[in-house]
């Protein structure tokens, strides 16, 4: 066992490297995901919810899930209505759909184990057509070192490292995973972690048959060779996207700091991207070391502090703040900037989004949603990378102030 999780750690394009390490993304989805399931319990309780999984407050959640990088891809599929089968019924059917809130809200408050392991038993004995373990990926999200998320290559991974024949849609199959999980997790911690998601990473490598153990050899012999390299230049080439798209938001980062400071502005970079470097230098160094903002709550501090970028007057009051959105919610960075200016209390803010070209349409599409036409805290635009990219020079040569940036942003009316 400890031959297998050192070749997974020692894999860099394993899901060790490219999801669990990864802080960055997984800090601020642990936060995104615990808030938005908030409004999925509120609206379920107002009776607001809808009866459909689409441009639900529910699609919310689950995309963000999904977008945590292979392991939780396809998360979301589970949860798409599907008519015809009237799965999962928690769209059209009023009491399954209270119930499912009122799971989603004990386990959200829960304190211990117990208290989210009779709320699965309770939801189990309900027998709602089309809703099993698949909610386990909600769970972690929400107690990462309690409960481990629960997908095919994860059960096949487990299957094949413990000799099982588990099922995938039984909670009951789900628990006696969890009871093995937990085991072997605390048995070999000092190579893994006591967060889950690093077991389970090993898990899903081995039920993607991208790690080769004695229980699954035969398996992967049998499979087409070339469906087994194509498997693995597609692992290749998403980790190589990965890499690009964060160079990307780094160069970014870099052109706002640049030009925040030759505008005489104090400049904040995200706590978790001081380390990130362009051209040859940290972020950190762009930035001002501690970030003080007065009558700012801790919980809301602590989501303030991870926007990405923050321009600052000498008296620590915020001018601008951007959210730079590579490939992961807009949404999400959209309720950061939310969050920011309703802490502030101050129309006199700017706020930005700043992301690649292609994703203009998508960013659009958001801002027009209901929920943040009438934001009224704060005035939001967005910057494309092309523009930043091509005109900072320029701005940090003539521009006076913050109003420079007036000259590539651009609104949705």
């Amino acid at each position: 066992m400890e031959q297998i999780i050192n070749a997974y750690k020692n894999d860099e394009e394993s899901v060790y490297h490219t999801w669990f390490l990864n802080n960055d993304e997984r800090l601020k989805a642990f936060r995104f995901i615990r808030k938005s399931l908030i409004k999925v319990i509120n609206e379920i309780e107002s009776g607001t919810f809808g009866n459909d999984f689409k441009g639900s407050s529910l699609e919310t959640v689950l995309s963000a899930i999904s977008e945590q990088k292979q392991i939780f891809e396809g998360a979301a599929h589970a949860f798409y209505w599907k008519p015809k089968l009237r799965i999962p019924d928690i769209y059209e059917n009023e009491p399954n759909k209270r119930a499912f809130g009122r799971f989603l809200k004990a386990c959200l408050e829960a304190t211990t184990e117990d208290q989210v392991m009779s709320e699965i038993v309770k939801l189990n004995v309900l027998q709602i057509k089309g809703l099993g373990p698949a909610v386990a990926s909600i769970l972690y999200f929400l107690h990462p070192t309690w409960f481990p998320p629960f997908n095919t290559a994860i059960v096949n991974g487990f299957n094949a490292l413990f000799s099982e024949k588990k099922k995938l849609g039984s909670w009951i199959s789900y628990l006696e995973m969890r009871d093995v999980i937990l085991a072997y997790n605390n048995k070999y911690r000092n190579l893994l972690s006591k967060d889950l998601g690093a077991i389970v990473g090993l898990l899903f490598e081995i039920g993607s048959n991208r790690l080769v153990v004695q229980q699954n050899a035969q398996k992967v012999i049998e499979i087409d060779n070339i469906k087994l390299h194509n498997a693995l230049e597609k692992r290749h080439k998403e980790v190589l996207e990965d890499e690009h798209e964060e160079n990307a938001h780094t160069e970014m980062q870099y052109y706002l700091a640049k030009l925040g400071r030759s505008l005489g502005y104090q400049v904040w970079i995200a706590r978790n991207d001081h380390k990130r470097i362009w051209n040859g230098q940290p972020l950190g160094e762009w930035s001002i070391k501690n970030l003080k903002l007065e009558n700012v709550p801790d919980a809301v501090m602590d989501t303030v502090s991870l926007i990405d970028v923050l321009w600052l007057d000498s008296n620590d009051h915020i001018i601008s703040g951007f959210e730079v959105e590579k490939s992961t919610s807009i949404y999400s960075g959209i309720l950061r900037l939310n969050d920011l200016a309703l802490s502030l209390n101050s129309g006199v803010n700017q706020f930005y989004l700043v992301a690649p070209d292609q994703r203009e349409k998508e960013i659009q599409a958001q801002l027009l949603r209901p929920s943040f036409r009438n934001l009224g805290a704060m005035t939001i635009s967005y910057i494309l990378f092309k523009d930043l990219r091509c005109d900072c020079e320029a701005m940090c040569k003539f521009g006076t102030d913050h109003s420079v940036l007036q000259k590539i942003c651009k609104t949705v009316l």
